[in-house]
């Protein structure tokens, strides 16, 4: 049996009453039978935290984070026509851990669903050595698209993207994993 990779799901919003939540309950639900990642969370509110009376290092935090995981979903809101400033704090604090690991996209907003956020993302990521996903998700007026209880009304229109999405971040993290462990990254990167 294959040892599982590690898909870091990063929330993208720190509002109150965020509807990342939602969003991101209803991709763990999808994600939770998986026999290929086990999932963990990145989430910039854990950050805003404290442990007894020492704030939370994000920089120390974030290169864990980061380091041990193999494959990423960035479930993102749009905020006037970009991405929130938690989400860029939260990318910025580390660098080299993310180099040759892929990124995927779960966006969600008004009119445009997130893509707005999710393409300047891609410039952000692109600049940090790894690989974004051309397949993403996106959920225009999400919020009309949960009921109270953060089921989806229909969730057969999101399975095939999902599922799409899921397949080739699978392939990515298994050819970029291989790659990583025959050339080190850093003996390429500048």
């Amino acid at each position: 049996m294959t040892e599982k990779m590690t898909l870091a799901l990063i929330y993208g919003s720190a509002r109150q009453g965020r509807f990342c939540d939602t969003v991101a309950s209803w991709l763990i639900r999808e994600l939770s039978t998986s026999d290929v990642f086990s999932l963990t969370i990145i989430d910039p509110l854990r950050l805003r935290s404290t442990r007894g009376d020492k704030p939370v290092e994000m920089g120390e935090w974030m290169e864990r984070k980061v380091a041990e995981a193999d494959a990423f979903i960035v479930i993102t809101p749009e905020y006037n026509h970009g991405y929130p400033a938690a989400l860029k704090e939260m990318i910025d604090a580390v660098y080299e851990p993310w180099h040759a690991k892929p990124v995927a996209f779960v966006s969600y907003g008004g009119a445009s669903g997130g893509i707005r956020a999710v393409e300047q993302l891609r410039q952000v990521f692109g600049e940090l050595h790894a690989v974004t996903l051309r397949d993403g998700v996106a959920l225009p007026k999400a919020w009309s698209k949960f009921d109270a209880a953060g089921n989806l009304y229909k969730p057969e229109e999101l399975r095939a993207p999902l599922f799409l999405m899921m397949d080739r971040l699978t392939w990515w993290a298994r050819t970029l994993k291989h790659a990583r462990k025959t050339t080190p990254y850093s003996e390429i990167a500048a």
